[in-house]
């Protein structure tokens, strides 16, 4: 008989520097938990929360501003499973639904790590090929497919 697995709803943000359109620079972090991995903020959706709700919670939350423009939204939710390693501490979750934004920060926005509860503990720009140099190996296909979708759309 198949396990029923059960998905996480959150929210996860592609999110441009200031200086879109004219320069195409995306924002990951570094986590402050586990060595070495980063990635773009998400966060949960909390229940009665909107997924547009929740990214402008989450930013402020992750990284100390939600002052965004939102481009555009990735038509459906994606799903990926926790690695065993990850698993276990997301219990009784064994992934996330995800629901993608792609967002310009505005240009008063400042980014601040330092927040209540921090989650990450370092940040940059970086062109699309790097991106997939640092992030984690189980968080790429789902990268790889939203950040596809924003460039057939004429977003990137």
């Amino acid at each position: 008989m198949d396990e029923i697995k059960k998905y996480r709803p959150n929210v996860a943000a592609v999110i441009l520097s200031s200086k879109y359109p004219f320069v195409c620079e995306y924002f990951i972090a570094r986590r402050n938990d586990i060595k070495d991995v980063w990635q773009f903020p998400q966060g949960g959706i909390d229940e009665g929360e909107s997924a547009k709700e929740a990214l402008y919670r989450e930013l402020e939350e992750e990284i100390g501003t939600n002052k965004i423009e939102i481009l555009c939204k990735y038509p459906q939710e994606v799903r990926y499973d926790f690695p065993k390693t990850i698993a276990k501490r997301m219990y009784p979750f064994d992934g996330q639904s995800q629901t993608y934004f792609l967002v310009k920060l505005k240009n008063d926005a400042k980014i601040k790590l330092d927040t209540k509860h921090p989650e990450f503990d370092d940040f940059k720009f970086v062109k699309r090929k790097k991106i997939f140099d640092t992030v984690a190996y189980f968080k790429r296909p789902v990268y790889q497919e939203v950040i596809n979708y924003f460039k057939k759309e004429g977003y990137l």
